[in-house]
């Protein structure tokens, strides 16, 4: 089986990715097992999207990740309707509150980290629409008032699109859908750090309220639902958008989906069957 590992710089071979973390490895899944499918999409070869999942706990960094990656491969100032890379985010498909959730919501005695929080149905129909090329619209949330807003967007056919949320890996039909899972490892501590801020400026709510969610059902949320979909991932991104080693050698991937025309052997994409570069490949692109 081939493989490769992350020390302080980056390796690939036959579509394997990985990251050494305290002398162990961590793999993924061999490219030929889930093959994007390729013909013409926004004028380039590409049929079926490349979907990529990215999981992990509340703040752990999973939006700057993928803001990162759409920066690296120059997608954030391009037009939406111009974009190869796209992200959406899994709050667009919290469920309707009733009459009572909401109230209890807006007590911050709701539980918007389990499962049942999610139309996991919506999600997997909007995905599948994606990946057959469809232009779909993706609801807007509304983390102030606790419900999805009368706004949306429109997704537009890409190459590569990005779907970022809690538990995307916990819907087994949802998370059988994707090409490539990444899973962002942050701290806890870190992530509490982290949240509390932000839920305070940005969404309106106080310290007392922020804490008691997060001790009454953000953190065992996590340790039910979210940490256990680890398992699942091809890549565990160690602290987030700060680990630039491992977002760059998902990006060197993900530019290969997209610009590179090249032989695939034994489901390598770039690699020969010796593990030696071809040339061409996203390692020599990506520099100029």
């Amino acid at each position: 089986m081939s493989m490769f590992a992350i020390t302080r710089s980056a390796t690939v071979s036959c579509g394997f990715l990985g990251l050494r973390l305290t002398r162990r490895y961590i793999f993924t899944y061999k490219m030929s097992e889930k093959p994007a499918d390729y013909s013409l999409t926004n004028g380039f070869e590409s049929k079926t999207p490349f979907l990529i999942g990215v999981a992990g706990g509340t703040a752990s960094g999973k939006s700057t990740v993928c803001q990162k990656i759409m920066e690296k491969l120059g997608q954030q100032q391009k037009e939406q309707t111009d974009r190869r890379v796209v992200c959406i985010s899994q709050d667009s498909f919290y469920r309707s509150l009733t009459p009572s959730e909401r109230v209890r919501a807006e007590r911050g005695q709701f539980n918007f980290d389990h499962p049942d929080a999610f139309d996991d149905k919506k999600l997997l129909a909007i995905l599948k629409e994606i990946l057959a090329g469809k232009k779909v619209e993706v609801p807007e949330y509304d983390y102030v008032t606790n419900s999805i807003s009368d706004r949306s967007h429109t997704i537009y056919p890409a190459d590569v699109v990005l779907i970022e949320g809690i538990l995307v890996f916990y819907f087994p039909e949802v998370r059988d859908l994707f090409h490539m899972k990444l899973f962002v490892d942050t701290d806890s501590d870190t992530r509490l750090a982290r949240r509390v801020p932000r839920d305070i400026m940005e969404r309106g709510r106080d310290l007392e309220q922020v804490l008691n969610q997060y001790m009454n059902f953000v953190k065992p949320a996590f340790e039910e639902f979210c940490l256990p979909t680890k398992k699942f991932a091809d890549v565990i991104i160690p602290r987030g958008a700060d680990n630039l080693v491992a977002i760059d050698l998902i990006v060197h991937h993900i530019w290969d989906i997209m610009y590179k025309k090249r032989p695939r052997v034994n489901g390598c994409n770039g690699f020969d069957e010796d593990g030696r570069r071809l040339s061409g490949s996203s390692e020599d692109t990506l520099s100029r």
